[in-house]
C-alpha cells in the first residue's frame, strides 16, 4: 500500500496490530502503534487490547495475554477491570491460581477495585481447582469489603461445595442465597438438584423439585433429566417413567442425555425390550444416537448379563464408524478374558470383537 502511495487508514494499523498481538509478534505490534503515534493518529485504546487478550484468554493463551498486558503499560495505557477480570479468568482456567491471585493483588497499583465479578471469576477458579476452602476464604473477604454477592457468586461456591461433598455447607449456603432475596435462576436449582444427587440425597432433591413444581417453575431439559435419574435412583421407577413420558407436554425436547439415563434404568431393572424399542425412537428423533450413548448402552448391557443385545449395539458402533471408548474395552477385557465370567460366550459377540487370553485382537477404541 505504502509502495503505491495509498495511506493506511487507522483501521488499517488496528487489523495489524490485532493480528500481530493475536499471533504473538509483539515487537511487530508495538512498532505500529508508534508509527501510529508518529503519524498523529489515536493509538489502540484499552477496549481494544482487552477484547484481544479475552479472546486470548478463554482459549487458555494466558501468557500471551499477559504480553499484551505489559505492552499496554509500555505505550501508556492502563488497563481497566475488565482486563485484568479476563487475565484472572485466563489464569484460573489453565489452573494458574497463584499468578490469578497475582493480578488480583496488582489491581491497587492501577487504583482498581476489584468488584463482585472479579470476586466471582476468581473463587470459581479455587473451586474449579479444588481449592474451595480458599474460595470460602475469599468470598468472606468479599463480603468484608461490602460487595453484595450475586447470583453467580453463590452458584460458583455452591457448585464447589458440592463437588467437595460438602453438602450440609451446600445445602446451608443455599438457603442463606434464598432468603437474602438473591435471584436464585435455573442454573442455580440445576446446580443444587445435581449436587444433592451426588452426594446421595436423591430423596432430598425429589421434595425439592416437587415444591419446585408446585410453585411453575419452567424447567429445561438438563433438570428434568437429573430428576429422572433421582427417581431411578431411590427406586420410584414409574415416576421416572411418568417423568420422561411428560417432556413433551412441558414443551421440551429430549436430547441423549435423557434417551441415556432412560435405557441405562429400564435395563438395569430388566426392560431391555423397552429399551429397544426407546432407541428406535431416539434413531428418529432428531438427537439421534451418538457414540456416547452406544457406548453407554452396550456396557449396561453387559453388565446385565444381555451378551447378544450389546453385540448387536456393538454392530451399530461400526455402522455409525464410532469407536469404542476406553470404558467399554476394559469391561469387554475384563468380562471376556481367559478368567472372565462371560468367557463362553465370546463367540456371541460380532467377530471384530472377538479376542483371547484378555487382549483385544484388532479392537479400535477411544482413550
Amino acid at each position: 500500500m505504502i509502495a503505491m502511495g495509498v495511506l493506511p487508514e487507522k483501521s488499517v494499523y488496528q487489523s495489524l496490530v490485532q493480528g500481530f498481538c493475536t499471533h504473538g509478534d509483539l515487537v511487530q505490534a508495538k512498532e505500529l502503534v508508534n508509527q501510529m503515534k508518529n503519524k498523529g493518529m489515536c493509538p489502540p485504546n484499552v477496549k481494544f487490547f482487552s477484547s484481544i487478550m479475552h479472546n486470548l484468554c478463554t482459549e487458555g493463551r494466558v501468557m500471551e495475554a499477559q504480553d499484551i498486558l505489559d505492552l499496554m503499560v509500555r505505550i501508556g495505557e492502563r488497563p481497566d477491570i475488565v482486563t485484568l477480570n479476563s487475565l484472572i479468568g485466563g489464569y484460573c482456567l489453565v489452573g494458574k491460581m497463584e499468578d490469578a491471585s497475582k493480578v488480583f493483588d496488582a489491581m491497587a497499583s492501577y487504583s482498581l477495585e476489584p468488584c463482585s465479578i472479579t470476586y466471582g471469576t476468581l473463587i470459581n477458579g479455587y473451586c474449579e481447582n479444588g481449592r474451595i476452602d480458599d474460595g470460602l476464604i475469599l468470598y468472606k473477604e468479599m463480603l468484608h469489603r461490602g460487595l453484595k454477592p450475586t447470583t453467580f457468586n453463590y452458584n460458583v461456591i455452591l457448585d464447589g461445595l458440592f463437588l467437595a461433598g460438602r453438602t450440609v455447607a451446600a445445602k446451608e449456603k443455599f438457603h442463606e442465597m434464598v432468603e437474602s432475596g438473591v435471584n436464585v435462576c435455573i442454573d442455580t436449582y440445576c446446580i443444587v438438584l445435581v449436587g444433592l444427587c451426588r452426594n446421595n440425597c436423591s430423596s432430598e432433591a425429589i421434595t425439592l423439585f416437587q415444591k419446585l413444581r408446585t410453585m411453575n417453575m419452567k424447567f429445561d431439559i438438563r433438570i428434568v433429566n437429573i430428576m429422572i435419574g433421582a427417581f431411578y435412583k431411590v427406586q420410584r421407577n414409574q415416576e421416572a417413567k411418568d417423568l420422561f413420558a411428560a417432556i413433551p407436554a412441558s414443551g421440551l425436547v429430549a436430547n441423549v442425555v435423557t434417551y441415556g439415563v432412560m435405557m441405562k434404568n429400564l435395563i438395569k431393572e430388566g426392560s431391555v425390550g423397552e429399551a429397544d424399542k426407546l432407541f428406535s425412537s431416539v434413531e428418529k428423533s432428531e438427537c439421534g444416537a451418538d457414540s456416547c450413548l452406544l457406548n453407554h448402552i452396550i456396557r449396561s448391557l453387559l453388565e446385565k448379563g444381555e451378551i447378544v443385545r450389546a453385540g448387536n449395539y456393538m454392530s451399530k458402533v461400526d455402522e455409525k464408524s464410532c469407536l469404542l471408548e476406553a470404558k467399554t474395552v476394559s469391561l469387554l477385557i475384563s468380562l471376556f478374558s481367559t478368567k472372565g465370567i462371560y468367557r463362553k460366550n465370546i463367540n456371541l459377540l460380532p467377530k471384530k470383537y472377538q479376542f483371547l487370553e484378555g487382549a483385544a485382537a484388532g479392537l479400535q477404541f477411544n482413550s
